[in-house]
């Protein structure tokens, strides 16, 4: 253990948008090692901010995660084994460690540094809990404690030893967020932990994104991924994923940016597909994001008042950090570069390696830069990387590292507090505060101390009307916390309240309602009485905890939500989410409701989402039931939806056991079906009748196989979803909206052109069967879709190439990949006539050898 000191004259600040120091490159060593001094020279911010050095080598060396405990003290993770050399020959070495830093005399730069934990192999998170620190390295998480507060751990016990199972940084466990509904979360992981009445609880969530994550004032989470800056849930955790016969589309890792572009100040060779014709303009700058990590959302009031709420995305390997401001409307959220074309920080020192973000409690941001020429994991090193490293000198030299912080100019950074040594009424207060840290410190500490005399002050607070919103949230997660909760209050809080705190109130009411039938019907009585005036806000968060009502309950709440906001995506993925295993009862409701009569494409999408989760399901008697609706004398649109949903689940279904009728329905005697002969064949595969048994008929020719069927029944999904509102879900096109797909050329021909479509966009006119369309019979632009994940472009285009009389091979997420990789730096939508000289302008593929 040591303690190390540095002056305070490192303390300078520039102004933004000054880039006083030209790179003057030598050939032999184009980006050599600067002193942070020399460095915070090369940086160009934002205009009205200056960076401030915090701290720098030896005091910190490789950081890449920072977070401030609750007495204004840095703790800094430092991952010392990070790729010492291109072979990452010290990552299996003991030479990780956390360290906490103290500014001793107020002037904002560290002066003090405690080695808390060494001898750490590849460490990556932490997390404060009551009386210890969560820490995680390579293949452990550990409990650790300071029992004699010298800030240096005494004891170290295993929690969990899956986490970070897989050693390698960029693809394991990491994060440790403390999330305002008490659990702690984490990026690259199914994984959240809680401490509750001294006991560690392990649970699954979703899967979340790559390095880094954090939450807005809601507790949405975010996160991102290499290629894809800024993703979040919109809905909280695990509630999209109940039900096992549903998969939703959106809600859960959405793409809020679009916008891939980043504009670096210098030539960014080293970067590890340079190689990649369009990864680096003719500059040598990159152009999209390639190493995206850290989101981060700023929720403090030192920055001016359009800055609040922004996210912070770092790219280390274009030495820069994008700014995002985020908008809502109804459920979505969207990010937006407010200056394109100029970062809010970059430098011209190739060195300078953003990795992770803070607000501190003087409302700065925060961040951590690794300082370093090799950013990339060995298992990842290209060869024209490492040559690149070595050829310019960028292996060379290590464990340095600096923390720098953000300030607007001319105004004083906010009090650094010691709020260990807060009363239980200035923690409480605390929960009001405008600025995010506070609120959730505040939480943090009143939760842990379980004091249970904070009951009566924090119902008041959650349920007086006057009071900050935000705060009368925070109330309530704290009550939920420390177990003080009960249900008539929560029945007052959600009866007089609306927004947030509705909705809040009504996700703790739901173990409640679980647990008692009486608390459940009154329950069903007040979520009746305010669903006819319900936001959409609110009506997401009635539509997920509909699940613990009665069917009979649920159903008139669901109905009148569907009727105002069926035509959100999210909104029916989260009736569905609650429908689990009850979907055939809503949907008889549905199809005997007059409204239904009416055909609407939201009606056709929702109704065969309800179809296909009950043939998922298996429940024969509910199969036979839509098969019984369907077969009317005259197909209507619920007949043929009914029947064309049916027969897409079935293609995904060939192990299961047929379902046993007494004799072949009379539905599959007429020659007037919406489906084509395979899938007919493939929609009487589900049933047995004497005389027929599905496994000894020959399949009909031309079909796909069980792979490729997996992926056309998810890609119908997806599209629904994704597509559908522009080329309509028959695949016919839709005024001023989308072009057909069927039977056109651009769907069915190379699927790579297909692939960049999806990936990049399209503009302008597009001729489709002999015919052009162009706006305004259209729209100008069809946007890019590079936020989905390889397996989700691919089953929606696998789908739209074998329907509708469509028949084309299935395309593989592979596919997708590589067509990723090979157009990355393609930030603008193609042009038709462009995007076919490019492909024309590709070798050829050779064909596989027999």
């Amino acid at each position: 253990m040591s303690i190390i000191r540095i002056a305070s004259s490192f303390l300078i600040a520039i102004t933004l948008f000054s880039c006083s120091k030209p790179v003057q490159e030598d050939p032999s060593n184009p980006s050599p090692a600067q002193a942070a001094e020399e460095e915070l020279e090369t940086f160009q911010i934002e205009e009205g901010f200056q960076i401030q050095l915090v701290a720098a080598e030896p005091m910190v060396e490789d950081p890449v995660f920072i977070t401030f405990d609750e007495d204004s003290r840095l703790w800094v993770i430092e991952m010392r084994g990070f790729m010492t050399d291109t072979l990452g020959s010290e990552e299996d070495k003991p030479i990780g460690r956390i360290s906490v830093l103290e500014d001793e005399d107020g002037d904002g730069v560290m002066d003090k540094s405690t080695i808390y934990l060494d001898s750490l192999i590849m460490p990556r998170a932490l997390g404060f809990f009551a009386d210890g620190v969560l820490v995680s390295e390579n293949l452990a998480l550990w409990i650790t404690k300071d029992l004699d507060g010298d800030l240096k751990a005494d004891t170290k016990v295993l929690l969990d030893s899956t986490y970070a199972s897989s050693g390698n940084p960029e693809h394991s466990d990491n994060g440790l967020l403390r999330n305002v509904d008490n659990w702690y979360y984490n990026a690259k992981s199914r994984l959240r932990y809680k401490y509750q009445d001294g006991e560690w609880i392990r649970d699954t969530t979703e899967f979340r994104g790559q390095w880094g994550i954090s939450q807005d004032d809601q507790g949405r989470l975010f996160y991102n991924y290499n290629w894809s800056q800024l993703h979040a849930d919109l809905v909280p955790p695990n509630y999209l994923s109940r039900n096992p016969n549903h998969s939703p589309s959106t809600g859960i890792d959405y793409g809020v940016s679009m916008d891939r572009r980043v504009f670096p100040i210098r030539k960014t060779p080293a970067v590890n597909r340079g190689y990649i014709p369009g990864v680096l303009s003719e500059d040598q700058r990159l152009m999209e994001f390639t190493a995206a990590c850290s989101p981060w959302i700023y929720r403090s009031t030192l920055f001016p008042e359009e800055y609040y709420g922004n996210a912070f995305v770092a790219e280390p390997a274009g030495n820069l950090v994008k700014r995002n401001i985020i908008s809502q409307k109804g459920n979505i959220l969207e990010g937006k570069d407010p200056h394109s074309g100029v970062e809010f920080l970059a430098s011209t020192d190739e060195r300078f390696r953003p990795v992770d973000f803070a607000t501190g409690p003087d409302g700065a941001l925060y961040i951590a830069d690794m300082y370093r020429g090799l950013i990339q994991h060995g298992e990842y090193l290209t060869p024209y990387l490492r040559e690149q490293t070595i050829g310019r000198g960028l292996e060379m030299p290590v464990h340095l590292g600096r923390i720098w912080r953000i300030v607007p100019k001319g105004k004083n950074a906010l009090a650094q507090p010691k709020l260990s040594k807060a009363s239980n009424d200035e923690l409480i207060a605390f929960l009001s505060n405008r600025d995010g840290w506070y609120r959730d410190m505040a939480q943090r500490l009143l939760v842990e101390q379980n004091d249970k005399s904070v009951k009566e002050k924090l119902m008041q607070l959650a349920a007086d009307s006057k009071s900050v919103e935000l705060g009368r949230f925070h109330a309530l997660w704290t009550l939920e916390g420390l177990k003080l909760l009960s249900a008539d209050f929560l029945l007052s809080i959600f009866e007089n309240s609306d927004g947030l705190v509705q909705s809040t109130a009504l996700r703790l009411l739901e173990p409640f309602a679980m647990e008692s039938g009486a608390i459940k019907g009154r329950l069903a009585e007040a979520m009746e009485k305010v669903v006819d005036s319900t936001t959409s806000q609110e009506a997401l968060q009635l539509s997920l905890s509909s699940y613990v009502l009665e069917p009979s309950e649920d159903e008139h709440v669901l109905s009148v939500i569907f009727s105002k906001y069926g035509d959100d995506p999210l909104i029916r993925d989260a009736m569905l989410s609650s429908l689990g295993g009850r979907e055939y009862d809503f949907l008889q409701k549905l199809w005997a409701s007059e409204e239904w009569k009416v055909k609407e494409q939201t009606k056709e999408i929702f109704l065969e989402t309800l179809a296909s989760a009950i043939v998922k399901n298996g429940d024969q008697k509910e199969v036979k039931g839509l098969l019984t609706l369907a077969d009317e004398k005259e197909l209507g649109w619920k007949e043929n939806i009914l029947i064309s949903g049916m027969s897409i689940q079935a293609a995904n279904l060939k192990d299961r056991k047929p379902i046993p009728l007494t004799s072949e329905p009379a539905l599959f005697k007429r020659t007037d079906l919406p489906i084509d002969e395979n899938r007919v064949d493939m929609l009487k595969r589900l049933f047995t009748w004497p005389g027929y048994t599905p496994s000894e008929v020959k399949l009909v020719a031309n079909q796909l196989d069980e792979k490729a069927m997996k992926q056309f029944a998810d890609g119908r999904q997806k599209f629904l979803v994704t597509c559908a509102g522009c080329h309509g879900s028959d695949g016919a096109g839709a005024p001023r909206m989308g072009p057909p797909l069927v039977g056109s050329e651009w769907v069915l021909g190379n699927e790579g052109r297909l692939a960049m479509i999806l990936l990049h966009g399209l503009e302008g006119p597009v001729e489709v069967s002999g015919k052009t369309y162009d706006a305004p019979d259209i729209l100008p632009v069809m946007p890019a879709h590079s936020t989905m994940d390889d397996g989700s472009i691919a089953a929606i285009l696998t789908y739209i190439r074998n329907e509708w009389g469509n028949q084309a091979s299935p395309i593989s997420g592979r596919t997708i990949g590589k067509t990723r990789v090979s157009t990355q730096g393609r930030v603008y939508p193609w042009k038709a006539a462009e995007l076919d000289e490019y492909i024309e302008s590709l070798p050829p593929v050779e064909a596989p050898k027999p």
